[in-house]
């Protein structure tokens, strides 16, 4: 089975911008460890202490983008990514046949 993600052609609830497929690059790039470090329950402080990548102003730092990703687009397409990745076998787990 392919386990590569096709992130730019995945359903989207509205058309992607440059910056959702910036995004989505950016979150396939996180290793499946520092994945399975990550807990919903945190705050949005350590949500970005634990990322790294944010900007002092508050915005995902990323480059190719048309606008800011704050920490709540940020977690939800986090969550997304991962529930993604636990379906196509992606997180060291066997898919789903």
């Amino acid at each position: 089975m392919n386990k590569e993600i096709d992130y730019e052609r995945l359903p989207y609830k509205e058309p992607p911008d440059e910056t959702d497929i910036s995004l989505r690059a950016y979150l396939s790039r996180l290793t499946d460890e520092h994945l399975a470090e990550y807990d919903a329950s945190w705050s949005d402080d350590h949500l970005r202490q634990w990322d790294g990548n944010f900007r002092i102003d508050g915005p995902l730092m990323l480059v190719c983008c048309e606008r800011d990703i704050e920490v709540a687009e940020f977690r939800q397409a986090l969550e997304e990514h991962i529930s993604m990745r636990k379906k196509h076998g992606r997180d060291g787990s066997e898919a789903s046949p």
